[in-house]
């Protein structure tokens, strides 16, 4: 900081409060910038691991020998779907993968083995082949009358428009952040001329142009939010690293939702918060000190 901006400008007088909101907004906006990084990469994940694969699912019949019928259109599906062009792999799931996806909501023990579940066959379609579904599930039904195709697109459709939900979101808070910023520095540094006003209007008799004056003010107030920023999204950096420690704590993750921690890569765009935190002082003090200088003289 330069010797005139620390005559005028003072950090002793004053000038926590400021840092500390400064801190406190660059870390909601490195909370939320995460945020949209843990959405954006879980909604590639699921739409990728979504793509190029079927499911077909034979539900269990109302009457009968519900095994003896569930076994008879699985084998029925299973070779429509061997004979489809396109179709790289097809097989069911066993009995202890069906009873992994039932465990999160029904839990485990010996009621739950005996409920009588659908059959489901997990299919993979050659990378760049187009599958006709809609002919698929027709052969499909002849086959199987129980059986019924789901090529995930509705839920790919749906894990979209959630993670844009949430990216867009998160964009929304980082403006409404940037603008309480902007704000709260123009508000300091008008409470800062009208402090110093005697010292600034000493300067403007001696010459000083409104330039001049500004400088003192727009480096004083870039360089408290390079810091104080810089120590927020340190703090967000930290917590989302310390987020991907918590397995190894013995927290246990929440089956279907993303890890919130983030990659190391992703972790460094932290660092674009107190950029432009910075970027948002400085150009606002510059602005607001100009407009002040103008209006008094």
């Amino acid at each position: 900081m330069s010797r005139s901006s620390r005559r005028m400008l003072p950090r002793e007088k004053g000038a926590a409060p400021l840092d500390l909101v400064i801190g406190v907004m660059a870390f909601l906006a490195a909370l939320a910038l995460g945020a949209s990084l843990v959405a954006e990469r879980a909604s590639l994940g699921w739409r990728a691991g979504l793509s190029d694969r079927l499911t077909v699912q034979i539900l269990v019949p109302g009457a009968g020998d519900v095994n003896a019928s569930l076994g008879r259109e699985t084998d029925a599906a299973l070779a429509v779907l061997r004979a489809t062009p396109g179709i790289a792999h097809a097989a069911p799931l066993s009995d202890s993968e069906m009873q992994s996806l039932v465990e999160p909501w029904l839990g485990k023990g010996a009621l739950v083995a005996e409920l009588p579940l659908p059959k489901l066959i997990d299919a993979t379609i050659v990378p760049g082949t187009v599958v006709d579904v809609p002919a698929l599930a027709v052969r499909l039904k002849r086959a199987a009358p129980d059986a019924q195709l789901d090529d995930h697109g509705r839920w790919i459709a749906r894990l979209k428009t959630l993670a844009n939900t949430i990216v867009w979101s998160a964009y929304g808070i980082l403006l409404l952040i940037a603008v309480a910023t902007a704000s709260i520095v123009a508000f300091a540094t008008r409470a800062g001329l009208e402090a110093q006003h005697d010292m600034v209007q000493l300067l403007h008799q001696m010459g000083a142009h409104a330039g001049f004056i500004a400088r003192a003010f727009e480096r004083h107030y870039a360089l408290a939010a390079l810091g104080a920023s810089a120590a927020g999204a340190v703090v967000a950096a930290l917590l989302f690293l310390a987020a991907g420690g918590l397995e190894f704590a013995g927290v246990e993750p929440v089956p279907f939702l993303p890890p919130i921690a983030l990659r190391l890569d992703e972790v460094a765009r932290l660092a674009a918060v107190p950029v432009i935190a910075t970027l948002i002082a400085w150009i606002t003090a510059r602005l607001s000190v100009l407009a002040a200088v103008r209006e008094i003289y």
